[in-house]
């Protein structure tokens, strides 16, 4: 974009108002972002475009309510929609659509998309081709590995395809997008250490309420039923297991209480149980514990009315099912940048989708 030209966007008349960079001594190699950040009818891109601080603002005007932006700089691209999805997407979702889901991406954008386009989930031009699919991914798309903020961009805007081709991309909230949200950094991966320190602000800052990623993640549920199955990033404790526990409760007191610094006063009660070692983003006792036997998980079954559970965060070799297909673990290991599996879900089969494309029954 060229200052003071005027941008014709689908319905959008955009005004670029500054692009001023920001010097700085950091390694010159390092690029990341767009970041950005939408107040009122403005909208502000930061850039870390080889080691430097790179701002941009956009200026909308106010009856164009439609359409969506382009940002692009130092070959990094996103596409905002000036007219977004619903912020509260379904917690319980039925119908005749095969389904698909994997966990724990952790950066690694590039392996994902092999996976995705060898079980032609997607096209080689990496556009939506599963249809009236539903994909669920159960979290953990920070941390770790080096192109998390391309993979936020990439599944923003694929879940806008899906939704336009009749099918859906559910994203849920893991434990690193809640740590990173309250600025919890302990698996940062060494590229995002940079660019905090170029940017200089609080990383956390970065996906606050007021940025378009901030506000799309804050938006996502931690626990979803598809069909039979219910999916969350690390399981529910059996003693969720009651009456008085569901989609709704568990969703609304866990999003109620997501980041601490905005609360008014500290977590307690099924606020702090839900967000501690025994909650939905933070639970491995499917795996771990030898104490946990199939009529518990029965008794979760039964209660939230499901056929299965489907979990990510403890990861795995390969996708695999514990307690007669009652666990299914979709965890496995993408996070290693190596190797990868899908779980498909297509009348009443299950199966593995495999990193070359092969199909095998669970």
């Amino acid at each position: 974009m060229n200052l003071g030209k005027v941008l014709f966007f689908i319905g959008a008349l955009v005004v670029l108002t500054s692009c001023s960079p920001i010097s700085t001594s950091r390694e010159e190699s390092i690029s990341d972002g767009p970041y950005i950040t939408h107040t009122d009818d403005k909208y502000v891109a930061e850039w870390v475009c080889n080691g430097k601080h790179k701002r941009k603002s956009l200026r909308i005007l106010p009856h164009n309510t439609s359409g969506r932006i382009k940002f692009a700089e130092c070959g990094l691209t996103a596409e905002v929609f000036l007219n977004p999805l619903s912020y509260t997407p379904p917690l319980q979702t039925a119908g005749d659509f095969p389904v698909v889901a994997f966990s724990d991406i952790h950066g690694q954008l590039d392996l994902m998309l092999e996976i995705l386009r060898n079980n032609k989930v997607i096209d080689s031009n990496d556009n939506w081709a599963f249809g009236n699919g539903h994909m669920v991914i159960t979290g953990d798309i920070f941390d770790r590995g080096g192109k998390v903020t391309e993979a936020l961009w990439y599944l923003y805007g694929l879940e806008r395809q899906a939704e336009a081709l009749g099918g859906r991309l559910h994203l849920l909230l893991g434990n690193h997008e809640v740590m990173i949200l309250n600025n919890d950094l302990r698996y940062l991966h060494p590229k995002y250490e940079e660019i905090n320190a170029i940017i200089n602000k609080p990383f956390s800052t970065l996906f606050s309420n007021d940025t378009v990623l901030g506000k799309w993640i804050r938006s996502k549920p931690v626990v979803i039923k598809v069909n039979d199955t219910l999916f969350m990033h690390g399981g529910l404790h059996p003693s969720m297991a009651a009456p008085d526990v569901n989609l709704q409760s568990i969703n609304k007191i866990f999003k109620d209480s997501l980041v601490k610094s905005e609360l008014t006063s500290p977590r307690t009660g099924m606020a702090k149980i839900l967000h501690e070692s025994n909650g939905p983003i933070w639970y491995r006792g499917y795996f771990r514990d030898p104490q946990l036997f199939e009529d518990k998980i029965d008794a979760l079954l039964d209660n939230f009315e499901v056929n299965r559970i489907a979990v990510g965060h403890t990861s795995q070799e390969r996708i695999l099912q514990r307690f007669n297909h009652k666990v299914i673990a979709i965890d496995s290991s993408i996070k290693n940048g190596v190797y990868g599996e899908l779980l498909f879900i297509e009348e009443g089969r299950l199966s593995r989708g495999t990193m070359a494309g092969d199909r095998e029954n669970l």
